[in-house]
Protein backbone atom coordinates (compact mmCIF):
# COMPACT_ATOMS: atom_id res chain seq x y z
CA UNK A 1 0.00 0.00 0.00
CA UNK A 2 1.50 3.47 -0.58
CA UNK A 3 1.18 5.56 2.31
CA UNK A 4 -0.55 8.88 1.88
CA UNK A 5 1.37 11.91 3.69
CA UNK A 6 -0.24 15.15 4.98
CA UNK A 7 2.11 18.26 5.74
CA UNK A 8 0.45 20.77 8.30
CA UNK A 9 2.75 24.19 8.35
CA UNK A 10 2.65 26.50 11.22
CA UNK A 11 4.63 29.53 11.48
CA UNK A 12 6.65 31.70 9.11
CA UNK A 13 7.10 31.58 4.92
CA UNK A 14 10.49 30.52 6.18
CA UNK A 15 8.81 27.19 7.85
CA UNK A 16 6.68 27.23 4.65
CA UNK A 17 9.54 26.65 2.27
CA UNK A 18 11.01 23.89 4.37
CA UNK A 19 7.63 21.94 4.19
CA UNK A 20 7.43 22.67 0.34
CA UNK A 21 10.74 20.99 -0.04
CA UNK A 22 9.66 18.00 2.34
CA UNK A 23 6.71 17.82 0.32
CA UNK A 24 8.52 17.63 -3.00
CA UNK A 25 11.49 15.02 -0.95
CA UNK A 26 8.40 12.26 0.20
CA UNK A 27 6.34 12.74 -3.64
CA UNK A 28 10.52 12.29 -4.66
CA UNK A 29 10.17 8.68 -2.63
CA UNK A 30 6.53 8.06 -4.17
CA UNK A 31 4.19 8.01 -1.54
CA UNK A 32 1.20 10.04 -2.38
CA UNK A 33 1.01 13.84 -0.53
CA UNK A 34 -2.83 14.72 0.28
CA UNK A 35 -4.09 17.82 2.01
CA UNK A 36 -6.56 16.60 4.62
CA UNK A 37 -4.76 14.96 7.33
CA UNK A 38 -8.07 12.67 8.06
CA UNK A 39 -7.11 10.81 4.14
CA UNK A 40 -3.48 10.63 5.85
CA UNK A 41 -1.60 7.50 6.96
CA UNK A 42 1.28 9.21 7.85
CA UNK A 43 0.91 13.49 9.44
CA UNK A 44 3.80 15.82 9.55
CA UNK A 45 4.03 18.98 11.85
CA UNK A 46 6.07 21.81 10.95
CA UNK A 47 6.30 23.45 14.15
CA UNK A 48 7.27 26.93 15.27
CA UNK A 49 8.98 27.81 18.39
CA UNK A 50 9.75 31.57 18.33
CA UNK A 51 7.02 32.55 20.97
CA UNK A 52 4.73 31.44 23.64
CA UNK A 53 1.45 31.60 21.61
CA UNK A 54 3.78 29.65 18.39
CA UNK A 55 4.54 27.20 20.85
CA UNK A 56 1.39 26.84 22.41
CA UNK A 57 -0.37 26.74 18.73
CA UNK A 58 1.82 24.05 18.10
CA UNK A 59 1.31 21.58 20.77
CA UNK A 60 -2.17 21.69 20.33
CA UNK A 61 -1.99 21.39 16.38
CA UNK A 62 0.24 17.69 17.38
CA UNK A 63 -2.17 16.72 20.33
CA UNK A 64 -5.16 17.04 18.07
CA UNK A 65 -4.07 15.28 15.28
CA UNK A 66 -2.69 12.59 17.19
CA UNK A 67 -6.58 11.74 18.15
CA UNK A 68 -6.93 10.62 14.26
CA UNK A 69 -5.29 7.60 15.22
CA UNK A 70 -8.49 6.86 17.32
CA UNK A 71 -10.76 8.09 14.22
CA UNK A 72 -9.21 8.29 11.14
CA UNK A 73 -6.24 5.60 9.51
CA UNK A 74 -3.26 7.95 10.78
CA UNK A 75 -0.52 5.23 11.33
CA UNK A 76 2.43 8.17 12.21
CA UNK A 77 2.67 11.39 13.58
CA UNK A 78 5.84 13.12 12.83
CA UNK A 79 7.24 16.43 14.09
CA UNK A 80 9.29 19.05 12.43
CA UNK A 81 10.61 22.54 13.09
CA UNK A 82 11.76 24.80 15.69
CA UNK A 83 9.48 23.21 18.61
CA UNK A 84 11.78 20.35 17.63
CA UNK A 85 15.16 21.67 17.58
CA UNK A 86 14.69 23.46 20.58
CA UNK A 87 12.76 20.83 22.62
CA UNK A 88 13.66 17.72 21.30
CA UNK A 89 13.84 15.69 25.01
CA UNK A 90 10.96 17.55 26.03
CA UNK A 91 8.70 16.08 23.13
CA UNK A 92 9.72 12.73 22.84
CA UNK A 93 9.58 12.21 26.69
CA UNK A 94 6.08 14.00 27.67
CA UNK A 95 4.23 13.58 23.86
CA UNK A 96 3.96 9.85 23.60
CA UNK A 97 1.78 10.56 20.79
CA UNK A 98 4.71 11.68 18.60
CA UNK A 99 6.07 8.93 16.74
CA UNK A 100 9.54 10.54 15.49
CA UNK A 101 11.38 14.03 15.43
CA UNK A 102 13.61 16.19 12.70
CA UNK A 103 15.08 20.02 13.07
CA UNK A 104 15.45 22.47 11.15
CA UNK A 105 18.99 21.06 9.88
CA UNK A 106 18.02 17.43 9.38
CA UNK A 107 14.51 17.64 7.37
CA UNK A 108 16.47 16.21 3.73
CA UNK A 109 16.38 12.74 6.06
CA UNK A 110 12.45 13.47 6.37
CA UNK A 111 12.21 9.67 4.48
CA UNK A 112 13.84 8.19 6.76
CA UNK A 113 12.07 9.22 9.53
CA UNK A 114 8.72 8.58 8.00
CA UNK A 115 10.36 4.70 7.32
CA UNK A 116 11.53 4.27 10.69
CA UNK A 117 8.48 5.78 12.34
CA UNK A 118 6.37 3.49 10.76
CA UNK A 119 8.38 1.03 11.76
CA UNK A 120 7.76 2.06 15.39
CA UNK A 121 10.91 2.81 16.02
CA UNK A 122 10.18 6.72 17.06
CA UNK A 123 13.08 8.37 15.18
CA UNK A 124 14.92 11.61 16.69
CA UNK A 125 16.97 13.54 13.58
CA UNK A 126 17.88 16.74 15.24
CA UNK A 127 21.08 17.75 14.83
CA UNK A 128 23.29 21.02 14.83
CA UNK A 129 20.84 23.70 12.22
CA UNK A 130 23.51 23.68 10.00
CA UNK A 131 21.95 22.63 7.01
CA UNK A 132 21.26 24.88 3.86
CA UNK A 133 18.95 23.71 0.40
CA UNK A 134 20.21 23.92 -3.04
CA UNK A 135 18.14 24.55 -5.83
CA UNK A 136 18.48 20.16 -6.77
CA UNK A 137 16.63 19.89 -3.89
CA UNK A 138 12.86 18.93 -5.53
CA UNK A 139 10.65 21.34 -4.05
CA UNK A 140 6.48 21.44 -4.59
CA UNK A 141 4.75 24.97 -4.28
CA UNK A 142 2.12 25.34 -1.55
CA UNK A 143 1.24 29.14 -2.50
CA UNK A 144 -0.69 29.81 -5.78
CA UNK A 145 1.10 29.36 -8.76
CA UNK A 146 2.20 33.02 -9.50
CA UNK A 147 4.17 33.92 -6.56
CA UNK A 148 6.65 32.08 -4.41
CA UNK A 149 9.29 32.74 -1.88
CA UNK A 150 12.73 31.77 -2.50
CA UNK A 151 14.76 31.62 1.08
CA UNK A 152 18.09 33.31 0.63
CA UNK A 153 19.90 32.58 3.84
CA UNK A 154 19.50 30.59 6.92
CA UNK A 155 19.94 31.71 10.89
CA UNK A 156 21.18 34.71 12.31
CA UNK A 157 23.74 36.34 13.55
CA UNK A 158 22.55 39.26 15.33
CA UNK A 159 22.19 38.47 18.50
CA UNK A 160 18.96 40.01 19.64
CA UNK A 161 18.38 39.83 23.71
CA UNK A 162 14.86 38.62 22.91
CA UNK A 163 15.01 36.48 20.16
CA UNK A 164 15.79 33.27 20.34
CA UNK A 165 15.91 32.16 16.28
CA UNK A 166 19.95 31.43 16.82
CA UNK A 167 19.32 28.00 18.99
CA UNK A 168 16.76 27.20 16.34
CA UNK A 169 17.97 28.06 13.31
CA UNK A 170 22.10 28.65 13.19
CA UNK A 171 24.38 30.73 12.69
CA UNK A 172 23.84 32.89 9.57
CA UNK A 173 24.44 31.11 6.26
CA UNK A 174 23.76 32.52 3.22
CA UNK A 175 23.00 30.38 0.12
CA UNK A 176 25.13 31.17 -3.11
CA UNK A 177 23.82 33.78 -5.59
CA UNK A 178 23.82 30.96 -7.90
CA UNK A 179 21.23 28.34 -6.43
CA UNK A 180 18.90 31.21 -5.85
CA UNK A 181 19.21 32.18 -9.37
CA UNK A 182 18.52 28.65 -10.55
CA UNK A 183 15.89 28.36 -8.18
CA UNK A 184 14.32 31.11 -9.54
CA UNK A 185 14.59 30.28 -13.12
CA UNK A 186 13.08 26.97 -12.40
CA UNK A 187 9.75 29.10 -10.40
CA UNK A 188 9.49 31.46 -13.28
CA UNK A 189 9.67 28.42 -15.43
CA UNK A 190 6.54 27.00 -13.78
CA UNK A 191 4.61 30.33 -14.13
CA UNK A 192 5.78 32.10 -10.77
CA UNK A 193 5.50 36.19 -11.52
CA UNK A 194 6.36 37.37 -7.91
CA UNK A 195 9.41 36.44 -5.80
CA UNK A 196 9.48 37.20 -2.28
CA UNK A 197 13.11 36.84 -0.66
CA UNK A 198 13.12 35.59 3.09
CA UNK A 199 15.76 35.24 5.64
CA UNK A 200 15.96 35.76 8.73
CA UNK A 201 18.25 39.16 8.12
CA UNK A 202 18.48 39.58 4.45
CA UNK A 203 20.49 42.80 4.31
CA UNK A 204 23.16 40.96 5.57
CA UNK A 205 23.40 38.83 2.82
CA UNK A 206 26.44 37.87 0.81
CA UNK A 207 28.67 38.92 3.97
CA UNK A 208 29.85 35.17 5.22
CA UNK A 209 30.03 33.91 0.83
CA UNK A 210 31.56 36.88 -0.35
CA UNK A 211 33.22 39.32 2.28
CA UNK A 212 30.13 41.90 1.61
CA UNK A 213 26.66 43.01 1.41
CA UNK A 214 25.78 41.10 -1.99
CA UNK A 215 21.70 41.58 -1.36
CA UNK A 216 21.99 44.82 -3.79
CA UNK A 217 23.34 42.67 -6.88
CA UNK A 218 21.25 39.59 -6.32
CA UNK A 219 18.14 41.84 -6.39
CA UNK A 220 19.07 43.30 -9.69
CA UNK A 221 20.26 39.70 -11.03
CA UNK A 222 16.86 38.07 -10.14
CA UNK A 223 14.88 40.90 -11.53
CA UNK A 224 15.98 39.86 -14.69
CA UNK A 225 15.07 36.52 -14.82
CA UNK A 226 12.93 36.25 -17.44
CA UNK A 227 9.09 35.59 -16.50
CA UNK A 228 9.60 37.58 -13.09
CA UNK A 229 7.87 41.16 -12.47
CA UNK A 230 8.21 41.38 -8.95
CA UNK A 231 10.91 41.21 -6.52
CA UNK A 232 9.94 41.65 -2.99
CA UNK A 233 12.12 41.46 -0.11
CA UNK A 234 11.26 41.19 3.36
CA UNK A 235 12.73 41.56 6.97
CA UNK A 236 15.57 43.93 6.43
CA UNK A 237 17.97 44.88 8.99
CA UNK A 238 17.87 48.63 9.80
CA UNK A 239 21.75 48.23 10.34
CA UNK A 240 22.46 47.04 7.36
CA UNK A 241 20.39 48.70 4.67
CA UNK A 242 22.85 50.50 2.73
CA UNK A 243 22.40 53.49 0.25
CA UNK A 244 23.32 50.79 -2.17
CA UNK A 245 20.14 48.89 -1.95
CA UNK A 246 17.84 52.12 -1.78
CA UNK A 247 19.18 53.04 -4.82
CA UNK A 248 18.16 49.57 -6.09
CA UNK A 249 14.71 50.57 -4.93
CA UNK A 250 14.62 53.47 -6.64
CA UNK A 251 16.21 52.31 -9.98
CA UNK A 252 15.12 48.90 -10.55
CA UNK A 253 11.53 48.86 -11.52
CA UNK A 254 10.73 45.63 -10.94
CA UNK A 255 11.85 45.75 -7.08
CA UNK A 256 8.78 46.50 -5.33
CA UNK A 257 8.86 49.47 -3.47
CA UNK A 258 8.07 47.83 0.08
CA UNK A 259 10.30 48.22 2.82
CA UNK A 260 10.15 45.57 5.53
CA UNK A 261 12.31 46.35 8.01
CA UNK A 262 11.34 45.50 11.89
CA UNK A 263 12.65 48.11 14.32
CA UNK A 264 11.60 46.97 17.37
CA UNK A 265 10.90 50.01 19.39
CA UNK A 266 11.67 53.69 18.91
CA UNK A 267 13.77 54.48 22.61
CA UNK A 268 17.00 54.75 23.26
CA UNK A 269 17.52 52.57 26.31
CA UNK A 270 14.81 49.70 25.17
CA UNK A 271 16.84 49.44 22.01
CA UNK A 272 20.00 49.12 23.70
CA UNK A 273 18.66 46.36 26.11
CA UNK A 274 17.17 44.42 23.23
CA UNK A 275 20.69 44.94 21.86
CA UNK A 276 19.44 46.72 18.51
CA UNK A 277 21.63 48.35 16.17
CA UNK A 278 21.84 51.91 16.23
CA UNK A 279 19.25 54.23 17.92
CA UNK A 280 16.40 56.21 17.05
CA UNK A 281 18.09 59.21 15.39
CA UNK A 282 19.61 56.85 13.03
CA UNK A 283 16.42 55.19 12.44
CA UNK A 284 14.70 58.62 11.58
CA UNK A 285 17.73 58.73 9.07
CA UNK A 286 17.46 55.93 7.38
CA UNK A 287 13.83 56.64 6.79
CA UNK A 288 13.80 60.21 5.83
CA UNK A 289 16.53 58.53 2.74
CA UNK A 290 14.40 55.82 2.04
CA UNK A 291 10.88 58.28 1.69
CA UNK A 292 13.08 60.93 0.15
CA UNK A 293 14.72 58.14 -2.87
CA UNK A 294 11.37 56.61 -3.20
CA UNK A 295 8.80 58.27 -2.48
CA UNK A 296 6.63 55.47 -2.72
CA UNK A 297 7.74 53.41 -1.01
CA UNK A 298 5.53 51.60 1.22
CA UNK A 299 7.22 51.13 4.42
CA UNK A 300 6.31 48.06 7.06
CA UNK A 301 7.66 47.47 10.31
CA UNK A 302 6.73 45.71 14.02
CA UNK A 303 7.30 46.89 17.62
CA UNK A 304 7.79 44.94 20.48
CA UNK A 305 5.39 46.29 23.27
CA UNK A 306 6.08 45.34 27.39
CA UNK A 307 9.79 44.58 26.37
CA UNK A 308 11.56 43.97 30.06
CA UNK A 309 11.72 47.92 31.99
CA UNK A 310 10.14 49.64 29.45
CA UNK A 311 8.11 52.64 31.24
CA UNK A 312 5.03 54.45 30.89
CA UNK A 313 7.05 57.33 29.09
CA UNK A 314 8.89 54.88 27.05
CA UNK A 315 5.49 53.33 25.95
CA UNK A 316 4.21 57.03 25.52
CA UNK A 317 7.28 57.97 23.46
CA UNK A 318 6.41 54.74 21.29
CA UNK A 319 3.07 55.65 20.36
CA UNK A 320 3.81 59.35 19.70
CA UNK A 321 6.70 58.09 17.40
CA UNK A 322 4.69 55.72 15.24
CA UNK A 323 1.80 58.72 14.94
CA UNK A 324 4.65 61.00 13.76
CA UNK A 325 6.52 58.52 11.82
CA UNK A 326 3.13 57.03 9.52
CA UNK A 327 4.29 53.91 9.31
CA UNK A 328 2.34 52.19 5.72
CA UNK A 329 2.08 48.79 7.93
CA UNK A 330 2.86 48.16 11.54
CA UNK A 331 2.90 44.44 13.08
CA UNK A 332 2.57 45.23 16.67
CA UNK A 333 3.76 41.67 19.11
CA UNK A 334 3.76 41.63 23.14
CA UNK A 335 7.03 40.42 24.41
CA UNK A 336 7.62 36.96 25.39
CA UNK A 337 9.97 35.56 27.67
CA UNK A 338 12.06 33.25 25.50
CA UNK A 339 14.35 31.10 28.15
CA UNK A 340 18.02 30.74 27.67
CA UNK A 341 17.80 34.26 26.36
CA UNK A 342 19.60 37.37 27.59
CA UNK A 343 16.37 39.11 28.22
CA UNK A 344 14.59 36.11 30.22
CA UNK A 345 17.50 36.80 32.84
CA UNK A 346 16.86 40.19 33.19
CA UNK A 347 15.95 41.30 37.00
CA UNK A 348 12.08 39.73 37.53
CA UNK A 349 10.47 43.42 39.19
CA UNK A 350 11.82 44.27 35.21
CA UNK A 351 9.05 41.83 33.54
CA UNK A 352 5.50 43.33 32.82
CA UNK A 353 2.11 41.42 33.30
CA UNK A 354 0.14 40.24 30.60
CA UNK A 355 -2.56 42.35 31.17
CA UNK A 356 -0.08 45.72 30.46
CA UNK A 357 1.65 43.91 27.80
CA UNK A 358 -2.18 43.23 25.85
CA UNK A 359 -2.91 46.36 26.76
CA UNK A 360 -0.23 48.41 25.48
CA UNK A 361 -0.48 46.20 21.97
CA UNK A 362 -4.22 46.70 21.62
CA UNK A 363 -3.38 50.92 22.05
CA UNK A 364 -0.81 50.75 19.47
CA UNK A 365 -2.74 49.35 17.03
CA UNK A 366 -5.36 51.64 17.42
CA UNK A 367 -2.94 54.31 16.84
CA UNK A 368 -1.61 52.59 13.73
CA UNK A 369 -5.51 52.10 12.48
CA UNK A 370 -5.89 56.03 12.20
CA UNK A 371 -2.68 56.30 10.36
CA UNK A 372 -3.56 53.31 8.13
CA UNK A 373 -6.84 55.09 7.19
CA UNK A 374 -4.99 58.18 5.97
CA UNK A 375 -1.78 56.31 4.38
CA UNK A 376 -4.50 54.54 1.90
CA UNK A 377 -6.74 57.42 1.49
CA UNK A 378 -3.50 58.69 -0.68
CA UNK A 379 -4.17 56.15 -3.03
CA UNK A 380 -7.56 57.08 -4.19
CA UNK A 381 -7.64 58.98 -7.92
CA UNK A 382 -4.03 56.75 -8.73
CA UNK A 383 -3.63 53.98 -10.87
CA UNK A 384 -1.38 51.24 -9.30
CA UNK A 385 -0.72 47.73 -10.37
CA UNK A 386 -2.38 45.01 -8.72
CA UNK A 387 -1.36 41.01 -9.23
CA UNK A 388 -4.78 39.35 -9.28
CA UNK A 389 -4.88 36.28 -7.22
CA UNK A 390 -8.63 35.35 -6.68
CA UNK A 391 -11.96 35.64 -8.08
CA UNK A 392 -15.39 36.03 -5.31
CA UNK A 393 -18.38 35.16 -7.44
CA UNK A 394 -20.89 35.79 -4.92
CA UNK A 395 -19.46 39.66 -4.81
CA UNK A 396 -18.37 39.70 -8.16
CA UNK A 397 -14.80 40.98 -7.64
CA UNK A 398 -11.45 40.36 -8.13
CA UNK A 399 -9.21 40.29 -5.67
CA UNK A 400 -5.71 41.23 -5.74
CA UNK A 401 -2.54 43.10 -4.08
CA UNK A 402 -0.43 46.19 -5.16
CA UNK A 403 3.39 46.00 -4.75
CA UNK A 404 2.86 47.81 -1.29
CA UNK A 405 1.60 44.61 0.03
CA UNK A 406 2.91 41.30 0.89
CA UNK A 407 0.75 37.88 0.85
CA UNK A 408 -1.15 36.91 3.72
CA UNK A 409 -0.23 40.14 6.10
CA UNK A 410 -1.26 42.87 4.13
CA UNK A 411 -4.14 44.41 2.75
CA UNK A 412 -6.00 43.69 -0.64
CA UNK A 413 -7.58 45.48 -4.10
CA UNK A 414 -10.64 44.52 -4.97
CA UNK A 415 -11.51 45.48 -8.70
CA UNK A 416 -14.78 45.61 -10.78
CA UNK A 417 -14.93 46.47 -14.21
CA UNK A 418 -13.18 43.62 -15.58
CA UNK A 419 -12.33 40.92 -16.14
CA UNK A 420 -8.91 39.69 -15.61
CA UNK A 421 -6.98 36.53 -15.46
CA UNK A 422 -5.78 35.07 -12.26
CA UNK A 423 -2.11 35.79 -11.92
CA UNK A 424 -2.18 39.01 -14.45
CA UNK A 425 -1.03 41.95 -13.49
CA UNK A 426 -3.50 44.76 -14.00
CA UNK A 427 -3.85 48.39 -13.67
CA UNK A 428 -6.41 49.16 -11.89
CA UNK A 429 -7.70 53.01 -10.73
CA UNK A 430 -8.70 53.24 -7.17
CA UNK A 431 -11.56 54.69 -6.05
CA UNK A 432 -12.58 53.91 -2.67
CA UNK A 433 -10.21 53.38 0.30
CA UNK A 434 -10.70 51.49 3.61
CA UNK A 435 -8.52 51.30 6.82
CA UNK A 436 -6.52 48.29 5.14
CA UNK A 437 -7.54 47.43 1.50
CA UNK A 438 -8.24 49.27 -1.32
CA UNK A 439 -10.95 49.06 -4.09
CA UNK A 440 -11.12 50.52 -8.01
CA UNK A 441 -11.96 50.15 -11.17
CA UNK A 442 -9.54 47.61 -13.50
CA UNK A 443 -8.28 49.27 -16.76
CA UNK A 444 -8.61 47.41 -19.70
Amino acid sequence: MIEKVSVVTLGCEKNLVDSEIMSGLIQQRGYKLVDNPEDATVVIVNTCGFIDAAKEESVNTILNLAELKETARLKALVVSGCLTQRYKEELMREMPEIDGIVGTGDFYHINDIIDEALGGRRPVYVGNPVFTYEETMPRILSTPTHTAYVKIAEGCDNACTFCSIPIMRGKFRSRSMESILAETEQLAAQGVREISLIAQDSTNYGTDLYNGFKLPELLNRISEVRGIEWVRLHYAYPGFFTDELIDVFASNPKVCNYIDMPLQHSEDRILKRMRRPGRQRDVRELIAKIRARIPDAAIRTSMIVGFPGETEEDFANLCAFVREMKFDRLGVFTYSREEDTPADRLPEEDHLSDEVKQFRANTLMEIQRVVAMENAAKYVGRTIDVLVERYDGRSDVYIGRSQYDAPEVDGEVFITGCKPQIGEIRQVRITHAYEYDLSGEGIA
